[in-house]
């Protein structure tokens, strides 16, 4: 069995994908579990697809299981790798989300997409935000509830454009990072240049630094135009797309 980051059940085999994607389940779930895995084999070569497109990479095999994760059955229990690269992060978990496999599909992309960074941004404010918006356009929002922006907002907004926080388990940092990528690709920037870019820039960059490589303004307006947009938003910050993004985003568009 693989070398799985937690889970100690035992794993049965669903099936792999033509892509090289693996996908086990905990036969002690039932069919509700079973049917999570089943739709996420059958999604998984699209979702290899599109994270491919997202990172101008070609990506590796990876092993993913489908189980309660934190207990838990509707997807609030999140997913985990180790390494954020396909050799020592290539054995994925994501939670069960009973009739709703969408939102197993959107983890195993966020978790994917930290394979294809290449041992950068994981573990920072920086990756997180990213994983998090590739997982809201390949897996169809289907996380929305784990928004962290409008927390963010309602904190004071801190500036975490200037500098990146060392953690991804800080909402403030995270939505800060989720809101700027929304503006961002409100902006026609799609997120395959900024995924690229991001990674280009490793774990030192900064959402300012995203910011001047892509449209070739100084990275000190950075925070001042983004911040002043968000000011000007008539409904304020309610999600983790503030600017409407996700309606045109896409890999390459």
């Amino acid at each position: 069995m693989p070398p799985w980051p937690s889970y100690k059940g035992a794993s049965q085999l669903v099936g792999t994908s033509s892509s090289g994607v693996r996908v086990y389940v905990d036969p002690s779930l039932g069919n509700p579990a079973l049917q999570n895995a089943q739709d996420l084999l059958a999604a998984a070569d699209r979702v290899v697809q599109q994270n491919n497109s997202i990172f101008g990479i070609t990506g590796g095999p990876v092993d993913v299981i489908v189980f309660a994760l934190n207990g838990r059955t509707d997807g609030t229990g999140g997913a985990d790798h180790d390494g954020c690269d396909f050799t020592s992060g290539g054995a994925i978990e994501v939670d069960v989300s009973y009739g709703n496999s969408t939102r197993v599909v959107a983890l195993f992309e966020a978790e994917l997409s930290e394979c294809a960074m290449h041992g950068q941004l994981c573990g920072y404010s920086t990756g997180e935000a990213l994983s998090r918006w590739c997982a809201a356009v390949v897996g169809s929002n289907a996380l929305a509830d784990f928004a962290t922006a409008p927390q963010w907002a309602q904190d004071g907004m801190p500036n975490w454009v200037d500098q990146t926080e060392q953690t991804d388990q800080d909402p403030d940092s995270t939505g800060c990072g989720m809101a700027f990528l929304s503006w961002l690709m409100s902006q026609r920037q799609s997120l395959s240049q900024i995924a690229q870019t991001m990674v280009s820039l490793g774990d030192n960059g900064t959402l300012a630094q995203l910011y001047g490589r892509l449209t070739g303004a100084p990275a000190s307006d950075a925070w001042s135009s983004f911040s002043s947009a968000v000011r000007a938003l008539p409904g304020g910050v309610t999600s983790d797309d503030p600017f409407g993004a996700l309606a045109t985003a896409g890999p390459s568009t």
